[in-house]
């Protein structure tokens, strides 16, 4: 290497070493069959470690340049096959690191008239009834550009509901009084009160 005027390399670092989690199959907790999109390594693997079916999309970069509307499409497609489909957007995340408001500002927007809008008026088309959940997987505040404990707002909306939807804000002012009318949640409750009643 030095011949060819490169350094020798001193140093190796190490990360996402470890073992594979050993998760209980989402299917036999649940009742129901899923599926998972992300362009995310990580997140792919804790979806085939629960044995959810991961499914690829074109032009899906875990970016700001990511194929939003292609994941909402393949995600209504594969609700022909599966109970659940998870649908993971990466950009707000990735916009936040590196400390960029407008790119932040332009991936919401994105993801949500592409993903949301994309799948609230597909859902119309699906037989019987339909939950959608909104939620952020964490928080990533431009101000310190790395992931923080804080609450996340989530909201569900269900087919068939008079007066359910999106509209009237969904911000993080809603942490302390979800809009699922069930005030904070824990974490690990949240996919029962998603799937509750549709087994």
């Amino acid at each position: 290497r030095i011949a060819q005027g490169k350094r020798p390399a001193n140093s190796i670092w190490l990360w996402g070493q470890g073992l594979k989690p050993a998760l209980k199959p989402f299917n036999s907790i649940y009742g129901i069959s899923g599926a998972m999109i992300s362009a995310v390594d990580l997140t792919k693997g804790l979806g085939k470690s629960a044995g959810l079916e991961v499914i690829s999309v074109p032009g899906a970069t875990g970016y700001l340049d990511t194929n939003y509307k292609g994941k909402a499409e393949y995600a209504l497609n594969a609700l022909k096959r599966f109970d659940l489909v998870y649908v993971h957007v990466e950009a707000p995340d990735e916009a936040s690191h590196e400390g960029k408001p407008e790119e932040k500002i332009k991936a919401i927007e994105d993801f949500d008239s592409l993903v949301v809008g994309t799948v609230l008026e597909g859902v119309k088309d699906i037989g019987g009834p339909c939950r959608v959940l909104l939620m952020p997987d964490h928080a990533t505040p431009l101000e310190i550009r790395t992931h923080a404990a804080d609450p996340v707002p989530f909201v569900i909306w269900e087919s068939g509901k008079a007066g359910q939807g999106f509209s009237g804000g969904y911000n993080e002012k809603i942490c302390a009084g979800n809009r699922s009318g069930d005030g904070p949640v824990e974490a690990h409750k949240l996919m029962g009160l998603l799937t509750g009643g549709f087994r």
